[in-house]
């Protein structure tokens, strides 16, 4: 069992912070292992078996005595024994701030915060992987080979018209719905609405009027999207419903997820002419600096927009 003073801060994530019960199981994850790690280092236990120690042996005295360098330890272990990359260290940073902070000042259990001046690893700048609007007229094509193709073409055009996240659209209900606005519930909870285009609604109209053939008496009744079962759909069902259709439209794109789809839809978006603020608003993200990545340009693009350069001529 986690000690009390972690599973109160898992508390305070979701009904004070509003974190998503996503992101309290990877805090949670995080901090199990860098309790565990803390007391096999400091009862010289072997690393390879730490998942066997009792967590409640790391006391509240124990957490007034760890350092940064403890903290930095901790991190060298994930990327060296753990084989952990940035990412996912700058995550497991971030945690660690988090949970430092509640206990110092919500808690008042430390009187100095080891984590306060902890770094998280630089990240590289990696473009996102999009499709480019040919490709993805060619993955929509692949949804004809589906089982369900009304239901199936609707959530691939949501996912590229609309943007949203793969857990957004499994929490659709069919009340999300209102005439040509889509109500959509992100990250901490927070909603927003999306206006349909006309592709959406054909799609979406095309699908109601067979979506009483997944209903079942015992089933899910409200959801927008259902399984041949009568449930809700998965994020790993829907995964794995990309994946087949990416095979079936002959693209064969390089992993393509659900968020690649999302990775389309902006980049197609901002390509078109959607200013930073609209997308922001559109993608439902809290910092524009996460929008911005969206905002690449194509090594050919730039290159035309410097050949027509006004001093490029003799």
């Amino acid at each position: 069992m986690l000690p009390k003073y972690v599973r109160d801060f898992l508390v305070y994530l979701t009904a004070i912070k509003g974190k998503s019960q996503r992101t309290r199981k990877e805090y949670e994850y995080d901090l199990r292992l860098f309790l565990r790690f803390q007391i096999a280092i400091s009862h010289d236990l072997d690393l390879d078996k730490m998942n066997e120690v009792d967590l409640n042996l790391f006391t509240i005295e124990d957490l007034q005595q760890l350092t940064l360098e403890d903290l930095y330890l901790f991190l060298e272990y994930c990327e060296v024994k753990r084989g952990n990359g940035a990412a996912s260290r700058s995550r497991k940073v971030a945690t660690l701030k988090s949970f430092f902070n509640y206990l110092k000042s919500k808690k008042r259990l430390i009187t100095q915060n080891p984590a306060d001046e902890l770094e998280a690893p630089k990240l590289s700048k990696k473009q996102p992987v999009y499709m480019n609007i040919t490709e993805s007229h060619q993955f929509l094509e692949g949804v004809e080979h589906s089982r369900h193709p009304e239901r199936d073409y609707c959530m691939m055009t949501f996912f590229l018209n609309l943007g949203i996240r793969v857990s957004e659209l499994c929490a659709l209900d069919v009340d999300s719905v209102h005439d040509d606005i889509l109500t959509v519930r992100g990250k901490g909870d927070k909603e927003r609405n999306l206006y349909l285009n006309e592709q959406c609604l054909e799609a979406l109209s095309s699908y109601i009027k067979i979506r009483s053939r997944y209903l079942q008496v015992s089933g899910e009744q409200q959801a927008l999207f259902l399984s041949q079962k009568g449930t809700r759909l998965t994020r790993q069902a829907i995964s794995n419903l990309v994946r087949k259709i990416n095979q079936d439209s002959g693209l064969e794109k390089k992993k393509l997820t659900p968020h690649k789809l999302r990775h389309t839809s902006a980049t197609l978006l901002y390509k078109s002419g959607a200013d930073i603020r609209s997308l922001q608003q559109i993608l439902g993200h809290s910092n524009i600096s996460t929008t911005q990545i969206y905002t690449h340009v194509e090594n050919k693009e730039i290159q035309r927009v410097m050949t027509k350069h006004p001093l490029n001529k003799k």
